[in-house]
Formats: structure tokens, C-alpha cells, sequence
């Protein structure tokens, strides 16, 4: 029973949803942040964090079954990764309709978007919303070795991602703890690749 429920789809959208929850009740009581902050601006970093983690996760996963290739948690992740990539995309359209709503305006984000921090967060998005529109497995089958081309547009959207989070708040620490880890496994990844090219026939 309980593997039953551990394996259900909705079990795994459940625990990845979870932290919304504090999110959404403070948008609904008008809770204040630090020094009075609109629930709009305090909750901004939270969920480009989440939506981050969750793209960090997905891109992990390969490498990291390369690695240890009889893991069977790494299995079960496996066969969820695309799960990890929407519920990124879904923190990431959190993440920016909290920032529309705070910035009040068009004239305001327009004001700001040329600077770095601001343009790479919307380049993110923009590459996020082609991949979860795709995401399903009917698409999978549909566009066949397509889908795997548009897939690696991901790499642009982690760099952005991280280009976002440096720059917006002017400090590297934290997003390097995160992405340092993904740069690493994916080194392996290429690096394999390159060495099982060379390998002879």
C-alpha cells in the first residue's frame, strides 16, 4: 500500500506543491515581511529558489544515474524528471506574477528591464513555457528526436537562471551552492561522453 502511494503521480506533485502553501496563506492574510514588506516582494525570493532547486534537480538526475547506475531511488527519479522540470516552470510563473503584481505597472518593468538581472530572469521564463507545454508524454511520442533537441534549450534556461539570481541580489555565494554542484555533474556527464567517443570500436 504504501509503495502504491509512493508511486502515484500524485503523491510526488503533492510534496513538490507543499511550500506553497505557507506562500499562498500569507498573499491571502496580507502578511508583512521584513520591515513591512509586501507578502509580493518577500515571497519573490522563495519562489525563484524553489523553481531553481527543482530545475537543478531534473538536470541532476542523468549524471547522477551515470554515476550510480544501480541506485533505485535514482530509478524512481528518474522516471519522474519531467515532473521536476514543470513544477520548476510552475514556481517560476509564481515567481513572476508576484513580480508583475509588485512592480504595479508596465511603465515599471520596462524601466528595469534592460538590466541584467531583470532580462535573464524573463529569458528563463520564456524558455520554460516551450518546455512544459511539452512536457506531456504525448508530445514525447508526437515529436519524436525533436522533443530531445527542444529539451536542451534547458541548459540556456539554467544559465539564465543563474545569471538572474547573481545579479538581482548582488551576491554569488548562495547561487554558486546551488548550481556549483549541477556544473560539476554535468562536467562528468560531458566528459564521459567525450571519452566513450574516443574509446575504440
Amino acid at each position: 500500500m504504501l509503495k502504491k502511494t509512493v508511486d502515484h503521480p500524485y503523491f510526488l506533485w503533492l510534496l513538490m506543491a507543499l511550500p506553497t502553501a505557507p506562500m499562498i496563506m500569507a498573499l491571502l492574510s496580507g502578511a508583512e515581511g521584513p520591515d513591512g514588506m509586501p507578502a509580493t516582494e518577500f515571497l519573490l525570493h522563495p519562489t525563484g529558489e524553489f523553481s531553481a532547486r527543482f530545475l537543478i534537480i531534473a538536470m541532476m538526475l542523468t549524471p547522477l544515474r551515470m554515476l550510480f547506475p544501480s541506485s533505485g531511488f535514482l530509478r524512481w527519479m528518474m522516471k519522474r524528471r519531467r515532473y521536476f522540470g514543470v513544477a520548476a516552470f510552475f514556481y517560476a510563473a509564481f515567481h513572476t506574477l508576484l513580480y508583475i503584481v509588485d512592480m504595479g505597472s508596465l511603465r515599471a518593468m520596462l524601466a528595469e528591464f534592460t538590466a541584467l538581472g531583470i532580462w535573464t530572469g524573463w529569458l528563463a521564463m520564456v524558455i520554460f513555457v516551450p518546455l512544459a507545454m511539452t512536457s506531456t508524454a504525448g508530445f514525447v511520442r508526437r515529436m519524436g528526436s525533436a522533443w530531445k533537441t527542444l529539451q536542451r534549450a534547458v541548459y540556456a534556461a539554467a544559465v539564465a537562471t543563474l545569471l538572474h539570481w547573481i545579479f538581482v541580489h548582488n551576491n554569488l555565494g548562495p547561487a554558486l551552492v546551488h548550481f556549483v554542484p549541477l556544473a560539476l555533474l554535468e562536467s562528468y556527464r560531458i566528459w564521459r561522453k567525450v571519452r566513450r567517443s574516443h574509446q575504440p570500436i
